[in-house]
């Protein structure tokens, strides 16, 4: 009998092993200890001194050491994992939303977007406003930061003219983008839920409108009645045609068009733009192209040795003893079977990513890693996967927008000169949506 016969049961699948897990211990455990400790020593963006796909590799070593399989043996589970179907599929799907977002913005279509939407903006309601830019923005983009670096000088210069708060300001902006990050079609946190989980992405965001819209209506009914001051913003010059790209990848997703069409149509389309209205050539939008590529480097290579990582780990049974431990909650808080069982796998799901997310600070990452987890809760306790997937998405965003040590609130913090923590404890939309979808999880009715 093979070592690898050794380590699973007669029914095939892996004994639960706590000690499989210690290469992931590893891994967080380097990536927050350098965190903390650079932010001790006053460096910005401490979190991110240490490049996560450097801090996986010595957990990447540890597993292949303490794997019961033969090195060779352990390799190839390694790098079947990075194979798998789904790595693969949402690394290219990185690369391009990664094209996208930089020939759009290279084209100025993200210049346009915050032009028409302050066009739009009431001067006697610019914090709510603003919450509306940034989301569209951020739904149309995929990416939080790059919403965050694009609408936050504007939104410090009009903040400064109508006197308003600026960690208001800043709250505001974040959390528009972090709405737009969770619902977008684009984002790469939407592109690792649905991959994880084997759901549509139009289903899932569909899912996702059942708590990002009474969150967002609350959201903007508070900084609307929070608002101080007006200002009239300097009208620019709108150029609609700029803007039709991000439109047209927001129809064609939730019409339900395949994801890879969705994004070179985009790319296509915000390439023209360019070479219609401006100077911009052939050439210059090979390299945007390859500039976005470039972009998504970190997450793409981080994303395929999580996957080898978390092969090793489930073929060792360590991702059967995390499944084990929340079985048990489960069965704890569960007086019956159903819709009890159901509600409790659901919120052990948000939990876990939730718990992952404070430790890594990165939403992508931690739902990459958690999740083979939910998808084997969501199959024994019939969970459907968009609703998986949403719940991943939205817990790892409610997460991503209240830790002061998270990328999003360092950026924002350092465009308005005030510190994370007053970024975060203004971030009103991250608190409320953990309201809404607590809410919704255990009170809903669970038909399909």
């Amino acid at each position: 009998m093979s070592p690898q016969d050794k380590s699973t049961q007669t029914n095939g699948a892996p004994t639960a092993s706590f000690i499989a897990l210690l290469p992931l211990f590893l891994f967080l455990s380097l990536f927050i200890g350098a965190g903390l400790y650079f932010q001790s020593q006053g460096v910005d963006f401490a979190f991110y001194q240490l490049p996560s796909v450097v801090a996986i590799l010595p957990a990447i070593i540890f597993a292949l050491i303490i794997s019961k399989q033969r090195l060779n043996q352990s390799i190839d589970t390694f790098i079947a994992g990075i194979g798998h179907a789904n790595i693969i599929a949402m690394c290219l799907i990185y690369l391009l939303a990664g094209a996208f977002a930089a020939v759009a913005k290279a084209t100025g279509g993200v210049d346009a977007t915050v032009a028409l939407g302050l066009s739009l903006v009431p001067s006697n309601l610019l914090l709510p406003g603003f919450f509306v830019i940034a989301a569209f923005i951020a739904t149309a983009m995929g990416t939080s930061m790059g919403t965050i670096a694009a609408v936050a000088p504007i939104a410090l210069g009009v903040a400064n003219e109508a006197q308003i708060e600026l960690p208001l300001m800043a709250g505001a902006v974040i959390s528009g983008a972090l709405f737009g990050d969770n619902l977008s079609i684009i984002s790469d946190t939407t592109i690792a839920a649905t991959r994880t989980q084997g759901c549509e992405m139009k289903d899932k965001f569909r899912e996702n409108l059942i708590f990002a819209i009474p969150a967002s209506i609350i959201t903007l009914i508070a900084f609307t009645f929070a608002g101080q001051g007006q200002a009239d913003v300097a009208v620019q010059e709108i150029e609609f045609i700029k803007v039709i790209p991000y439109l047209t990848i927001l129809i064609l997703a939730v019409a339900g068009l395949n994801v890879f069409v969705v994004l070179t149509i985009g790319i296509l389309l915000a390439g023209i733009t360019g070479l219609v209205t401006m100077d911009y050539g052939v050439i210059q939008f090979g390299q945007d192209i390859y500039a976005g590529f470039g972009n998504m480097q970190e997450i793409f290579i981080l994303s395929m040795l999580v996957g080898g990582l978390a092969a090793l780990m489930q073929q060792q049974g360590g991702l059967e003893f995390v499944s084990k431990q929340i079985e048990k909650l489960i069965a704890k808080f569960s007086k019956a079977k159903g819709g009890a069982s159901t509600r409790a796998s659901e919120l052990g799901m948000a939990g876990i990513v939730a718990l992952t997310n404070t430790c890594v600070a990165n939403n992508t990452v931690s739902i990459v890693v958690t999740g083979d987890i939910a998808k084997d809760l969501a199959q024994k306790h019939q969970v459907t996967p968009k609703r998986a997937a949403s719940i991943l998405d939205t817990f790892s965003c409610i997460v991503q927008g209240l830790i002061p040590y998270g990328a999003q609130a360092l950026l924002i913090a350092s465009t308005f000169s005030i510190s994370p923590l007053e970024a975060v404890t203004h971030a009103w939309y991250c608190m409320i949506l953990a309201l809404v979808a607590i809410s919704v999880v255990i009170f809903r009715k669970r038909t399909s």
